[in-house]
C-alpha cells in the first residue's frame, strides 16, 4: 500500500470521507446562518421552543441553560440540563427553534428511556477507552514484529479498538435521526412555525445530521484503512 513512501492507502479510502466531513461541516455552518435570518412570526425563541416539547411530552424537571459559543447545543443526561448556545436560547429564528427542538428531543428521548441512546451513554466508556489504546497497541506491534504471534496479536487487537470508534458512531446515527424527527414533529403538531417556516427548522436538522453521516463514513474510512494496511500481516509473513 505504500508507493514511493506515500501512502495510497488514505488518499482513496479516507481523504475523501474527510473532504466530505469538511464539507459537512461547512454546509451545517451555513445553513444555520441562512436561516438564523428567518424569524418566527409567532415570535418564539429557542429556549421557549425547548420548553413546549418537554411540556409536551410530560418531561418534567430538565433544566434549560444558556452557554457561550456556536452550536455548542447539547442535552447533558447527567445534570438533566439543555444548554442551548448564545444564538440559540434566545433567538427566534427557524433555525435556533429547530435546533432547541432537536436538543429538547435528546431529553425526551432519556425521559422515555428509548434504547438507542441509553446504548449509546452505556458504550461511551468502552469506546473512549479502546480508541486511545488502538495505535499504542498496533505500533507495540509492529515494534515487537520479531515475535511474530505477539505481534500479531497486537495489531489485530488495536485495530478491534479502534473499531469500536465505528460502533459508537453507528449507534449514534439512530439517536439523532429520531432526535430531529422528535423536532420536526413537535413544530409540527405545536404549531411552533408556519409551514412556510418549518422549512429552514427542517434544513437546519438535516444539514446537522449530514456532519454524523460523514463522521461514521470517516471511522469506517479509518478502520478498513487499518485493515489494508495491517490486517493481512501473518499471510505477508
Amino acid at each position: 500500500m505504500f508507493y514511493y513512501g506515500f501512502d495510497w492507502t488514505y488518499v482513496y479510502l479516507v481523504l475523501p470521507c474527510v473532504l466530505l466531513s469538511l464539507w459537512a461541516s461547512s454546509n451545517v455552518n451555513s445553513t444555520f446562518r441562512k436561516y438564523s435570518q428567518q424569524h418566527s412570526r409567532r415570535g418564539i425563541t429557542g429556549a421557549e421552543a425547548a420548553q413546549r416539547v418537554l411540556a409536551a411530552n410530560g418531561v418534567r424537571g430538565v433544566q434549560i441553560q444558556q452557554v457561550s459559543g456556536n452550536l455548542t447545543d447539547h442535552y447533558d443526561p447527567k445534570s438533566n440540563v439543555i444548554r442551548l448556545s448564545n444564538s440559540v436560547y434566545g433567538s427566534t429564528s427557524t433555525a435556533a427553534i429547530g435546533v432547541a427542538c432537536h436538543e429538547a428531543g435528546h431529553a425526551v428521548q432519556y425521559a422515555q428511556n428509548y434504547a438507542p441512546i441509553k446504548l449509546r451513554a452505556a458504550i461511551i466508556p468502552v469506546t473512549n477507552f479502546g480508541s486511545k489504546l488502538a495505535m499504542p497497541l498496533i505500533l507495540l506491534g509492529l515494534l515487537f514484529s520479531t515475535f511474530s504471534y505477539m505481534a500479531d496479536s497486537l495489531v489485530y487487537l488495536g485495530i478491534a479498538c479502534f473499531g469500536l470508534s465505528l460502533i459508537f458512531q453507528l449507534v449514534t446515527l439512530p439517536v439523532e435521526f429520531n432526535a430531529s424527527r422528535r423536532a420536526i414533529q413537535a413544530i409540527e403538531q405545536g404549531d411552533l412555525l408556519t409551514q412556510e417556516e418549518q422549512k429552514g427548522a427542517r434544513k437546519t436538522l438535516t444539514a446537522a445530521a449530514l456532519t454524523y453521516v460523514a463522521a461514521t463514513a470517516v471511522s469506517l474510512a479509518q478502520l478498513l484503512r487499518l485493515i489494508a494496511l495491517f490486517g493481512n500481516r501473518r499471510r505477508r509473513d
